[in-house]
């Protein structure tokens, strides 16, 4: 799938299909699986292609608008159409992850250039994912030892405006309502695990224990909507979406959303330890491998790749660069949560334990 700027967008089947270029929205989670296979079988083994999606990413960086441009044509031109607030979030998340490399001191110094050079940017995000990729670009920062103190505490500063800014989403939902429907969007789409990954994340990063119980349970009530009454997940579908006032859709199904709620499992595991959270996780890694409504397998283990979606009848049989990173993000980890159990020394959330959630009658 990977051409000689980055990984293509799109796939006729398993072979790709150069004709719709590249993405800054694919590259960014090319790197991230890079970075990940790279702690398994070591950093020559993936050098080659992580340079290459930081190279893209740095090209894609407009310092003029503060912003990254996200389509590439095959002849190396970009697109003039308007970047989706959703790429920046992804280029930036990706950037705070690469900049901790420990492996190649070059490759971490050209990440946080990067990064730093797009930093005041993100303050302009409105999105909930865009804000939920940059809480966990700057948390990534954070975590590791590559920022210096200025940029340290601009980037502690831009993760304390965003997470206020998520938190305040969820305080706007109108009060008869936030029961019945505790999110902060008028319809469930895409990517939903993210936000309360964000809200655990930064909670535990800025000591807010009422953000970490936001995010769990937020993340609950995911969990048992996108769960069928015999135990096997079942995300929204994008067929339709979930709007509040109406019917879920079932299909088609994406593997963006099972490795989401995977992520956000990972990220509640860490604070809680809480057994249901791995559950979850195991669910949604089953749907990948046959374990969901149509029986049917999504992920091809064998070839490393991943089919396009999930409907009624079968698997989309294209096999693109979203699906397929999806896969392999949560191949890894799995991998992570299936070896010793840790936990960190995040704020305790508070005790009460989480809401007793189910699915509205007529919507599951």
């Amino acid at each position: 799938m990977t051409g000689p700027m980055g990984i293509w967008q799109h796939a006729l089947g398993s072979d790709p299909d150069p004709t719709y270029g590249c993405c800054a929205d694919d590259v960014s989670r090319a790197l991230l699986v890079d970075l990940a296979h790279a702690d398994q079988i070591g950093w020559e083994a993936v050098e080659a292609s992580a340079w290459r999606s930081l190279r893209f990413l740095g090209e894609a960086f407009d310092p003029a608008q503060q912003l990254f441009r996200n389509y590439r044509g095959v002849d190396g031109g970009w697109a003039r159409s308007e970047p989706s607030q959703d790429c920046q979030g992804r280029v930036f998340g990706a950037l705070g992850v690469a900049l901790g490399v420990p492996m190649d001191p070059h490759f971490a110094i050209r990440a946080r250039g990067i990064f730093a050079a797009s930093l005041h940017g993100a303050r302009a995000l409105t999105a909930l994912r865009a804000i939920s990729n940059s809480v966990l670009g700057c948390a990534a920062a954070l975590e590791s030892q590559a920022l210096d103190h200025g940029l340290r505490r601009e980037t502690e500063h831009m993760l304390a405006i965003l997470a206020a800014r998520l938190g305040d989403a969820f305080a706007a939902i109108p009060g008869p309502d936030a029961d019945e429907w505790p999110w902060p969007e008028p319809v469930l789409t895409y990517e939903n695990g993210l936000i309360p990954r964000a809200l655990i994340v930064a909670g535990t990063r800025l000591g807010d224990r009422a953000m970490v119980r936001l995010g769990l349970d937020t993340l609950d009530w995911l969990i048992v909507s996108q769960t069928t009454g015999d135990g096997r997940f079942s995300p929204i579908g994008s067929d339709g979406w979930w709007p509040w006032t109406g019917e879920r859709s079932r299909f088609d199904q994406q593997p963006i959303e099972a490795t989401t709620q995977i992520l956000a499992c990972e990220a509640a595991i860490a604070v809680s330890g809480e057994p249901r959270y791995r559950v979850a996780a195991e669910r949604a890694y089953g749907w990948f491998l046959g374990d969901n409504e149509v029986g049917v397998r999504v992920a091809i283990p064998a070839f490393g790749s991943c089919h396009d979606g999930l409907g009624p009848r079968g698997v989309n049989r294209n096999q693109g660069a979203e699906s397929t990173l999806m896969w392999l993000t949560a191949v890894e980890r799995m991998r992570a949560l299936r070896g010793p159990r840790r936990r960190t020394t995040a704020p305790r959330p508070e005790t009460a334990p989480a809401r007793a959630l189910a699915v509205p009658a007529g919507r599951g």
